[in-house]
């Protein structure tokens, strides 16, 4: 690829070979419409399954594909090595599963959305619809946020949507700064994006539940509860540096 391209979309991926034949075309066929240059990091995260192979085969015939490995486990950890790793404009971060229809990318990007360094996807502002959500799942959802509210980014409705946007100069500066490699890694950097007083939007999207997701609904839980707490220990710690300027949500 000569130039840089517009827009990176990094897809963390462990174990998902029984859904990339499903979504991979859609990616294909979504980057091949647009008019600007796009690049697409798939990082496997140590999958046994298929799913380095699946990748592999589709970057062989589009080379704006690139399979990356990444040893550490955690999908804090496969989400910043795409990062990283990537060239454009504009980072954006997408769940494997695309829960979110690919084509709602448009609305993180000009010119529908342009005054911002942090897009983050959300079900829950005004305009969003989720769809065939089981009931218990949203209560958890709402719960984990009041908690990430009171403890870590006050005034964000969503930030465990898996679906975020970030200027090329943000993303680099906050992944950077990552240090939690695990499911509560988007607090971490909307805590750091905050603290460094990046100006952080939400956008509302449509979201469709997906069965067979990678969070164990109690463990899980209880782990990312005590790692935002981690977040806001290390905070008070001065672990993330000065603020920079004053704050924009």
């Amino acid at each position: 690829m000569s130039a840089a391209p517009h827009l990176s979309l990094v897809i963390p991926a462990y174990n998902e070979g029984e859904r990339l034949p499903e979504t991979l075309p859609q990616v294909v066929d979504w980057v091949r419409a647009q008019s600007f240059a796009c690049e697409v990091l798939l990082v496997n995260n140590n999958s046994r399954d298929r799913t380095r192979e699946i990748g592999l085969a589709v970057a062989v015939e589009h080379p704006f594909l690139r399979v990356i490995d990444e040893p550490r486990q955690g999908k804090g950890a496969a989400v910043r090595t795409g990062v990283l790793q990537s060239l454009g404009e504009f980072v954006f971060v997408a769940d494997a599963d695309f829960s979110m229809p690919i084509e709602e990318i448009a609305k993180f990007l000009p010119p529908q959305a342009s005054a911002y360094d942090v897009a983050i996807g959300s079900r829950e502002a005004p305009g969003a619809h989720r769809f065939e959500e089981p009931a218990y799942r949203h209560l958890m959802g709402r719960v984990f946020n009041l908690l990430v509210k009171v403890l870590a980014v006050p005034g964000l409705q969503d930030t465990q949507c898996g679906f975020k946007c970030f200027r090329r100069e943000a993303a680099l500066d906050l992944f950077r700064s990552q240090t939690d490699e695990g499911w509560a890694f988007d607090v971490e950097i909307l805590f750091i994006a905050r603290h460094r007083g990046y100006r952080i939007i939400e956008i509302p999207i449509d979201w469709y539940y997906r069965a067979n997701s990678r969070v164990s609904p109690i463990t899980d839980s209880i782990r990312m509860a005590w790692e935002v707490l981690g977040v806001r220990c290390k905070g008070m710690l001065g672990r993330y540096g000065p603020r920079r300027r004053a704050a924009r949500a």
